[in-house]
């Protein structure tokens, strides 16, 4: 690959990346300053938030049966069966369940930001904003922030808590009672377990917010430019999810 090629790319990614971040930067320094657009936030929390509810305890609920499942596949021949309610909610509370929803809401919320904010800028509504004065980033960006910022956390409880119902429903059919069930969970778990899964999906919410936002609001091309960003938006936005999530978890075992 030739050297003028490269250094192309690597010019292109890095100013990328730092226009990233300075978005990032300025919505979060805009959340704490006059106008609010309360109604804006509030539209915007049932489009992304409530509207999403249903997708996640459909995620939760078979995330936590297969859950069930497995351990007690893997439990029965020790005769551990007792411990499946501590193994699911430990995984589903820690991991699969901030990972699961975020990916979930990533794919239906961080797609609809993009096409909303892509379609303003295509059909030159944003330009128009611009000349009236608004500022686009307080306008369009801040809601939808402080939006997934309050959604995801309450979006993953919703899925850790239907998916531990889940885990019960299918471990009943292996005369495991409620007590049983309910004693094997502080067995697995402490108190900075809870603090992990409340955590991550806040930071979680924080990248589909701002990746929508930042690919929605650099759309080009016209109607085939929405489409395509918001392909790249939900790729982007899964992947950052993924990789964000291992570093995340490193973090928290250091401090264990």
């Amino acid at each position: 690959m030739d050297i003028a090629v490269v250094d192309r790319i690597l010019i292109t990614f890095f100013h990328e990346f730092q226009s990233y971040f300075s978005l990032a930067g300025k919505t979060f320094v805009r959340m704490v300053r006059r106008p609010f657009y309360y109604r804006e936030f509030v539209t915007q929390f049932d489009k992304l938030g409530f509207s999403s509810l249903f997708i996640c305890i459909l995620t939760g609920l078979f995330s936590g049966m297969v859950m069930a499942l497995q351990s007690l596949i893997q439990l029965k021949p020790f005769a551990a069966t007792s411990y499946v309610g501590g193994m699911v909610a430990v995984t589903m509370i820690k991991e699969l369940g901030p990972v699961l929803s975020s990916l979930m809401v990533a794919g239906r919320v961080g797609s609809a930001i993009t096409a909303e904010l892509g379609t303003m800028v295509v059909t030159e509504q944003v330009d128009a904003m611009r000349v009236e004065g608004t500022d686009i980033i307080k306008r369009l960006a801040t809601p939808r922030l402080k939006a997934m910022l309050l959604a995801m956390p309450l979006l993953t409880v919703v899925t850790d808590v239907v998916s531990i119902l889940g885990g019960y429903i299918m471990s009943s059919g292996y005369s495991i009672n409620p007590t049983m069930y309910i004693s094997g969970l502080p067995q697995f778990m402490v108190f900075q377990d809870l603090i992990e899964g409340l955590l991550k999906p806040v930071f979680f919410g924080l990248i589909i917010a701002v990746t929508g936002c930042y690919i929605g609001l650099n759309t080009r091309g016209g109607a085939e430019g929405v489409g395509a960003a918001a392909k790249q938006a939900v790729v982007l936005s899964s992947v950052m999810i993924l990789v964000s999530d291992f570093f995340i978890s490193k973090i928290f075992v250091a401090f264990r």
